[in-house]
């Protein structure tokens, strides 16, 4: 199992009340943190695509974004998570153009991960009228992409929601024959679609990791007969979580019950109107109640939180390897702990526990591209 980390640009409202700078310095803190994940031993780095989501994400970029983490890195993969690829929000041609100039810049460690937008905020906000078309476009512009990349004219095209007359998209990828195509799936059935076309899968679903379980297997078993839309399969699926590994398991637990660690789901639950609400959940700005330390302790215990020391990290880690996942992704930066506390973390994790469960130093994209054009693994 392959390791990543989630550069989601979340910036409280507090923060900025305390320090009208708040939202720069945390742009330049998930800029640095992936510096120090390439440092120790993580291997992707992924941004996401939002817009209007005030504290939630202030990313509207990534293209940009992981240009900057390309250029100040070696070799951690830089990933869109997701690009919007609704016709509305983003023209597939400039899609196709940015990614590829992004796929030279950082010499082939770009992963381009697709979606469709998470909430009538952000959809509504670029003239498309429902969430529910926005799937339609999707698996329109989707099948395009590949064409694109293709030497020579593209087009001319067509479509229900977009066209072209025939032109030349420049660049075509540095990537051979393509960079690793990836889809952000959330319903049950999406897993499936994903698997069948042979897309990587990002799994943004919360909670206990054998809940996933299902979904991955559904997954799994659609991707090993998939017809892929790209050159190749890309045998993949991430799941997220938190993450806070020190030496002190106690101290882990003391620090996690006071960095806001319910904060960001409680934005999760406020702007992204596509996801089912669970009962009982508070009405925003009412936010879910902080977990103390004690009940942190008991989800260590039990395997649910990657939070304690390496031991409770690598049982974690070990939950979501034995149910499929083959990249877990942590997020410390959707919490409140100081920039300190996170790096301090990542190089404990990065020395403890990756090496027990990454012990491949090639991506598993690349092998999953390398296979497809018969190249022999080292």
């Amino acid at each position: 199992m392959e390791f990543g980390y989630f550069a989601q640009a979340f910036v409280p409202q507090f923060m900025l009340d305390e320090d009208p700078n708040a939202e720069h310095v945390r742009l330049m803190e998930n800029l640095d943190f992936a510096i120090e994940c390439d440092r120790n031993g993580v291997k992707y780095v992924w941004c996401p695509e939002h817009h209007f989501l005030t504290e939630y994400s202030h990313m509207p970029a990534p293209e940009v974004f992981l240009s900057f983490v390309a250029a100040r890195t070696e070799q951690i993969h830089v990933g869109t998570a997701i690009t919007n690829t609704t016709p509305p929000v983003n023209n597939p041609a400039r899609v196709v153009e940015r990614a590829m100039m992004l796929d030279h810049l950082s010499e082939g460690r770009f992963e381009f991960g697709t979606g469709r937008g998470s909430s009538t905020t952000e959809v509504f906000g670029f003239g498309i009228e429902s969430l529910d078309i926005t799937k339609d476009m999707w698996d329109e512009t989707i099948a395009q992409f590949p064409q694109m990349w293709r030497e020579g004219m593209y087009g001319p095209y067509e479509g229900r929601f977009f066209s072209m007359p025939q032109r030349n998209i420049l660049p075509k990828p540095y990537t051979k024959p393509h960079p690793p195509m990836w889809v952000a799936c959330g319903s049950p059935p999406t897993f499936s679609k994903a698997g069948a076309m042979g897309l990587g899968a990002f799994c943004f679903t919360t909670g206990d990791p054998h809940a996933l379980e299902p979904l991955i297997k559904a997954y799994k078993d659609a991707v090993a007969n998939a017809t892929p839309v790209g050159d190749y399969v890309n045998d993949n699926i991430l799941c997220v979580t938190s993450g806070l590994c020190m030496e002190n398991r106690e101290e882990a637990f003391d620090v996690a019950s006071r960095i806001n660690l319910h904060y960001y789901q409680s934005l999760v639950f406020h702007w992204l109107d596509n996801i089912p609400k669970p009962a009982g959940l508070p009405e925003w700005p009412d936010l879910l109640p902080a977990p103390t330390a004690e009940e942190i302790r008991a989800g260590a215990d039990a395997g649910l939180l990657a939070i304690g020391d390496p031991e409770d990290s690598a049982r974690l880690c070990q939950a979501y390897e034995d149910i499929g996942c083959d990249q877990l992704v942590i997020s410390p930066l959707t919490t409140t702990m100081t920039y300190e506390t996170a790096v301090q973390s990542i190089e404990l994790f990065g020395r403890e526990v990756i090496p027990r469960f990454d012990k491949d130093p090639v991506h598993r994209t690349t092998r999953m591209r390398e296979a497809a054009l018969g190249v022999e693994p080292l």
